[in-house]
């Protein structure tokens, strides 16, 4: 049964625009707004200020700002005993932006115990769009020549919005965020955005923060996040981190 949606403002394809942060529902927790469109302008407005896209086939585009937020401080990762091991004896080999699209399908492929994905194949097209613009990257693990896991997102000056994680063998996508996270501490980045809570994350260190908090952190970082600027495809703000000092191997 198609669920009914609330009452939200509906956002015409233009001008690019979000309503106040504050405007968000409460239940579902931090359900904006409706519409607009999966443009490169969209999303990299979306981004800046907080907000991310996430529906259903059955749906229109939905845009989100959950309050809290779950966040994970780069050296605040959580490495336990058995994942160290992995990281030192998995036999991984770990790349960044060779297999993006596949990564992205494998993301969106149905898991056990659910009947579908919210990575429609209108969310596949958009975020490979931001990734020929240089905006969203991928991390991927390889075992024996295969693709074992990997995650993507959209990185934009110190910040990494975290998208999606997969994983076809154990702890292959822990160790992908492993290698972001430690990546982000060598050259500077200040924080994983992994949206909303999961146990899995919060495992590994991630924790909740006050949306209001977050906010914050992106207009002091990313500038304007919460003005209704005109975003533009040129207004892709590169990471102020490298992705190059991710290791070769794990």
């Amino acid at each position: 049964m198609r669920k009914t949606l609330p009452m939200l403002p509906w956002l015409p394809e233009r001008p690019v625009g979000f309503p106040p942060i504050a405007s968000a529902l409460r239940d579902p927790d931090g359900l904006l707004a409706a519409g607009g469109a999966l443009t490169p302008e969209w999303l990299l407005a979306a981004y800046r200020r907080g907000i991310f896209p996430w529906f259903s086939d059955d749906q229109p585009v939905l845009w989100w700002s959950p309050d809290p937020r779950m966040v994970l401080i780069p050296d605040e990762i959580r490495i336990r005993r058995s994942l160290a091991k992995r990281l030192r004896n998995g036999g991984f080999r770990v790349s960044v932006d060779t297999a993006f699209e596949r990564v992205v399908a494998a993301c969106a492929a149905p898991r056990v115990g659910q009947p579908g994905t919210w990575i429609t194949v209108e969310m596949q097209a958009a975020y490979e769009r931001l990734h020929r613009l240089g905006a969203a990257h991928s991390v991927e693990v390889w075992r024996g020549g295969e693709l074992a896991g990997g995650l993507y997102g959209v990185a934009m000056g110190p910040v990494f919005f975290g998208e999606s994680m997969f994983s076809r063998v154990p702890d292959a996508s822990k160790v992908a965020l492993v290698h972001l996270a430690r990546a982000m501490n060598v050259g500077g980045g200040r924080l994983i955005d992994c949206q909303m809570h999961t146990g899995h994350l919060a495992s590994l260190g991630a924790r909740d923060i006050a949306r209001s908090e977050f906010i914050g952190y992106l207009e002091q970082w990313l500038g304007e996040a919460g003005s209704d600027r005109r975003e533009t495809v040129d207004g892709v703000l590169a990471p102020t981190w490298s992705f190059d000092a991710i290791d070769t191997f794990a």
